[in-house]
Formats: C-alpha cells, structure tokens, sequence
C-alpha cells in the first residue's frame, strides 16, 4: 500500500473522522442542502427535557454505569456478571479479564437488531427477553456452556478453533430460533464469528502467538503498553479497529487497496460540497464493543483514558429519539414506509447527523444537570439517556417498539 493510501486508511479509521465527516454532512442539514432530511435544532428542548425526566427517574443519585453491553445481562434485575465471579473465584486477575474480554466480543458481534418477534426464555429464571437483552442473555448461556470454546476443559474462553467450526445450526439452538421464533441475520452472526476466528488467527500481535488465539489476548497486547495501569483509549481503539478488521463483510463495502473500511459509507453531499474525502466512517460495532470493554478492564484496577475521543452510537434507538421528537423530519414522508440499505445515502446521512446530535444533546443535558463533562461523560449521557429515550418513545408510538425508519440488516452493522 503507497504510502498515500496508507495515510488515507489510518485516517479512515481515526474517531477524530468521524465527527469531522458527520460535522460537515450536519452544517449542509443545517444549510437545507442534504437530500433527504431537514433539521429542527429548536426541537432539541424537548429531547432534553424528556431524557432529564427518565434520568432522575431511574437514577436519582446519578451514579450511572457507563453504556455498554454489561448492561444487557442485567436484565430483569439479575446481576449475572456477578455470578461468573462466583464460578471464576479460582482464576487469578488478569484472567478473569480475559474472560470478561472473551465473552464481550462475542456477545457485542452477536448483538444486531434482532427483530421485534424474536424472543429468548431463559430456562434458570423463566423470564422471556427480546431485542439487546434476550441477544445478550442467550449469549452469555452460549459462552458458559461452553460452546466458544474448543477445550472442554476450559468452556469459559473464546478461540479461533471453536469459531472456525461454528453453525448457523449452532446459533440458530442457542438463540431458539424457530418458524414461530424468527431471528434477523442468524446466517450474517454466524458469519462474523468465524471471521472472528480468521482474524485471530491472521493477528496474532494482538490475539497471542501461541496456540489458542482468543479475543481475551488483547489484555496482554494492551498492558505490555503500560507502566502505570493507565492506557490511552487509542491503544485500546487500535487493537479493535485494527484487530477485527478481518471480521467485517467484503461485499457492498469500500474496499482499499484490500484493505476492509468495515462501516464506512459514502454521500454524495459530501463531494458536492466540496470535501476532499465523501467517505463517513461510523465503526459503531468497533465503539460499541470499546465501550463495552472499558467496565471490565476498570473492574480489573485498569484505567481507560481519553474517552471523550469515543462518539455517541449512530443506530436506530439513538437515531430513532430525533426522528421521533421531529429534531430531523424526512423530507419525503414515504420514505418511512420502505426498508433501505445500510449503504443508502437516506441511512447514512441519518446516522451522520445523529453522531452531531448526540454531542449537541450530551451537552445540554449535563447543563441543565449542572454536571461537567468529566463527570457525566457521554457513555452515560447514552445509557441513562438518548439509548433508552430512544426505545421508550419508540414504544410510545408505535406497537411493537420499531423504530421510525427500517433498515435492511445484514447482522454486522447496528
């Protein structure tokens, strides 16, 4: 790759890109110079308020865990995360990270949208959960059962071998997919975990040189930078953007030089206006997993900083709260009748403006909590906020909970 190209792609995969293309895609909204929405920043107000309400609702003394998968397998009221502990009390420190670690990258891969009709039952408590939380229940069963694992004497790890090997019929049990239990994209999950597999074997600086290839190996990676149990959140980000390149889909993807962007998508608004790049980056799998390892690696007596870097999540509930309160209105009405690509230029642009949105909405929400954004980062901001702000009006409006626009999903992208 010329060096050029090279300049190109580490650019491509930069969070500081992010907001910049999304930046620029936002000042043409604001402009009433993009195709397909227009933005009512007046209507942010509103957002505000009805996120403040649920915040002092549901955490009244605002202690508020960051967003992150972790989330998930609370569901219900059950701590589960706490009960590995339990089962793992004979494991020294840094492997029970490693664990933490396997467990959240398969869990995280496994995590896009479902469907509304899915639901898993979880056997040990009788409680029936869909959406995020039944994805994460049931891959949490998937990993203690062992299933990710190719040592039956070891079940709680994740490698390579046991991912090569893995089934859509594999899945499709743990899940309890059936005809009256229909899954979104089980083929395009299945698929991501045994590219996951190939990638650790091709990246072996980041997954381990010896035999068994985990994702719990990037603790050793990550630490061999560190004198002072403190790491720079763009090490951790290197090891995700660039570890897991391997795991993305080839088709339908910008593709340089060989080199897979991953979800990265382009807008003609972008060349029109005279950008030198019409390419927007997002990586929201790459973030969301970031963001869900930085509760373990904390537990663990690890310190993650630099976080603000991290943007807010551009899926369809933080994507969905802005439509909904009418912050951006379609300028063709119908448009929310039809299915689109994730490589529509509609999809893109609404993920676009919602990345600038989450910023916009982070800060007036810690205005009006009186709160620094040191203190109430925005992976609190998206937890205790616009993520459940998100689902809740889309409840509110619509049966079932969809959210206002469809996206097709392939499984590797929301």
């Amino acid at each position: 790759m010329t060096t050029e190209k090279q300049s190109l792609l580490t650019e491509l995969r930069s969070l500081s890109t992010i907001r910049n293309q999304c930046r620029k895609l936002y000042q043409s909204g604001l402009e009433n110079k993009l195709p397909h929405f227009s933005i009512h920043e007046e209507r942010l107000t509103a957002v505000v308020d009805y996120i403040h309400k649920i915040i002092v609702e549901d955490y009244p003394t605002l202690q508020i865990p960051y967003h992150s998968r972790w989330r998930h397998f609370e569901a219900g009221g059950i701590q589960r995360q706490f009960q590995l502990q339990q089962i793992w009390k004979d494991s020294d420190n840094l492997e029970t990270l490693r664990r933490h670690v396997d467990l959240v990258v398969v869990s995280v891969l496994l995590d896009a949208g479902a469907g509304a009709e899915w639901k898993y039952h979880e056997a040990a408590t009788g409680q029936s959960h869909g959406r995020s939380e039944g994805l994460g229940i049931a891959s949490l069963k998937m990993f203690v059962d062992g299933l990710f694992s190719s040592n039956p004497k070891q079940p709680y790890q994740v490698d390579a071998d046991a991912l090569l090997k893995l089934s859509v019929d594999d899945l499709r049990s743990g899940f309890q997919v059936t005809a009256s239990n229909p899954m979104l994209g089980l083929e395009g999950r299945t698929s991501l975990l045994q590219k996951l597999g190939t990638a650790m074997k091709q990246s072996s600086q980041y997954f381990g040189k010896e035999a068994v290839r985990r994702p719990g190996n990037l603790i050793d990676w990550l630490l061999a930078g560190s004198t002072d149990k403190r790491i720079a959140l763009p090490r951790l980000w290197q090891a995700v953007i660039e570890g897991l390149e391997n795991v993305w889909p080839r088709d339908n993807r910008i593709i340089l030089e060989g080199r897979n962007l991953g979800d990265a998508w382009r807008h003609s608004a972008l060349a029109s206006a005279g950008a030198s790049l019409d390419i927007v980056p997002f990586h929201k799998l790459s973030q969301w997993l970031t963001y869900s390892l930085l509760e373990p690696i904390g537990a663990a007596g690890f310190e993650i900083f630099g976080l603000e870097q991290l943007t807010g999540l551009p899926e369809y509930r933080n994507g969905g709260l802005f439509l909904d309160f009418e912050v951006l209105k379609l300028k063709d009405a119908n448009a929310a009748t039809r299915k689109h690509p994730v490589d529509s230029e509609l999809i893109v642009e609404w993920r676009a403006l919602t990345v600038v949105l989450l910023d916009k909405t982070a800060e007036l929400v810690r205005k009006k909590l009186n709160k620094s954004e040191s203190d109430f980062p925005l992976a609190k901001v998206l937890e205790a906020g616009t993520w459940k702000a998100g689902r809740r009006v889309a409840a509110e409006k619509r049966s079932g909970g969809q959210p206002p626009l469809q996206v097709l999903s392939d499984g590797t992208v929301f």
